[in-house]
């Protein structure tokens, strides 16, 4: 049988669109190298050359939703940091962070809503995505210039992590073949995230009686509190 070709050279761009495309339409379940090749009209082998294999398919997917993350949420630019802020001083910015953070969240749900497979495929990387940190950055920069501490901040990511991203990641956990972090990267982390480097250095991790790094049951506490102060705010007077 004579091969296929497309009517567009092929490119990763177009092999991306594509599986995009087709989890879309399908689900993620279905979503094969084979699938993706009768999306492009071209021979399954033919992909191997814009992407590796099916989990680097995968990472680039997760990738893709990041951006559009991003690009759906991040609109609205915060200020440089000011250096006391990074030391643990609240700002005293005039900006209404509750509105910030709700188009923010707001804006995040659009895209997972868009995309309902992409919830539990960003979950399912072992690793935080860098581009991911962007989020979490905004996130904590709000609430230090709205005047909160890097406690609350901390405690603020994991509880507004799941309107995010649809799930709860932890940012400061290591992967199993993690070597360390050397000095270069932690430079770089802290020029390109300066209120997360900041934040990292004065919370506690590493907490014995926890489920990861961060103490996981202060999390959940702090979480439970805030739902049942905000329930007892609609409870009717008697």
């Amino acid at each position: 049988m004579p091969a296929r070709t497309s009517k567009e050279p092929l490119s990763r761009e177009r092999v991306l669109d594509a599986a995009l495309a087709a989890a879309d339409q399908d689900g993620l379940g279905t979503l094969t190298m084979r699938r993706v090749a009768d999306e492009l009209d071209c021979e399954a082998m033919s992909l191997y050359y814009y992407v590796k294999d099916k989990a680097g398919l995968l990472s680039a997917l997760t990738a893709m939703i990041i951006d559009e993350v991003i690009a759906e949420t991040l609109t609205d630019p915060y200020p440089e940091p000011d250096p006391a802020e990074l030391g643990g001083v609240p700002g005293t910015s005039a900006t209404d962070w509750r509105t910030t953070i709700r188009n923010r969240c707001l804006g995040a749900r659009r895209v997972m809503l868009r995309h309902p497979w992409a919830p539990a495929l960003v979950a399912a990387e072992s690793n935080v995505p860098p581009r991911t940190m962007k989020i979490f950055e905004a996130l904590v920069a709000t609430m230090i210039q709205a005047g909160f501490d890097f406690e609350i901040a901390h405690r603020a990511i994991h509880s507004l992590g799941s309107m995010i991203l649809g799930f709860t990641q932890e940012l400061f956990e290591p992967s199993s073949t993690d070597q360390g972090t050397t000095t270069d990267e932690m430079m770089e982390l802290a020029a390109g995230f300066p209120y997360l480097s900041a934040m990292a250095m004065t919370q506690p991790h590493n907490q014995t009686d926890s489920l990861s790094v961060c103490d996981t049951q202060a999390e959940f506490e702090f979480t439970l509190t805030l739902i049942l102060d905000g329930l007892e705010r609609l409870r009717p007077s008697r």
